[in-house]
Parts: C-alpha cells; structure tokens; sequence
C-alpha cells in the first residue's frame, strides 16, 4: 500500500499537480519568493533584496492573512538572540513596501494598529 501511495504521489508531483513538500517558493500575483536562489520576483523582474527583507517576507507569505506581532516576527525571522529594537521589523516593512508596493491588488502587506503585520489575500 505504501508503494502505490508513493508511485501516486510521485506521478503528481512530476506532472506538477501537487507542489513539492519541501518546496521553498511561494507564488501569488506578479510575486515570486524564491527562498532556494534567494531570489524576489516581482512583475517578471528579480528584485535585489537583503536576507533578512527576504526572509521575512516569506514568513509573512507563508502564512497569509496571519497576524504577527512585531516581538513574535523578531523571535522567528531574526532568532531569540537578537537584541535590537522592535522597530527593526518596521524598517524592513517599510523597505518591503517599497519595492512592492502598488504590484498588484491580490495581495499587500498591511498594518494591523497595534497588533503587527500581515501578508493579505484578497
């Protein structure tokens, strides 16, 4: 039984039918974040973008519509060593919406007021 559960799955995940388990790419709207190249495509163009803009975006993106708050998004993007500032996150935010702001209307990076941020599908 568990080799014709593999062979199915095997079938699928070459026909492109089912994404990979360990895949690092995410796909929304004019947006490509690519966490293996460590690449950031926005409306067919890459993007130059530091790790850690990249990280937390992929993060965010992971998990859309999710609340984060900024200490919970400084423990899991920058680790619990990190001894900075909560407005940390807000500068890479900040940066992020530059380079993406106005792409598309599928998805934003919004401000939740008082909570966090959030990575939004419409």
């Amino acid at each position: 039984m568990q080799e014709l559960l593999a062979r199915i799955e095997a079938v699928l995940r070459r026909s492109g039918a089912v994404p990979e388990k360990n895949s690092n790419r995410l796909e929304f709207d004019k947006l490509v974040i690519d966490m293996d190249s460590f690449e950031l495509t926005v409306d067919g163009k890459k993007i130059p973008t530091p790790p850690k803009e990249m990280e937390l975006l992929y993060h965010l993106a992971s998990t859309p519509n999710r609340v984060y708050q900024r200490n919970k998004l400084l423990d899991e993007v920058w680790g619990f060593d990190y001894f900075g500032d909560t407005r940390t996150v807000d500068v890479h935010i900040k940066r992020l919406r530059e380079k993406l702001e106005g792409v598309s209307d599928q998805w934003a990076l919004k401000t939740v007021w008082g909570v966090g941020y959030k990575f939004e599908v419409v």
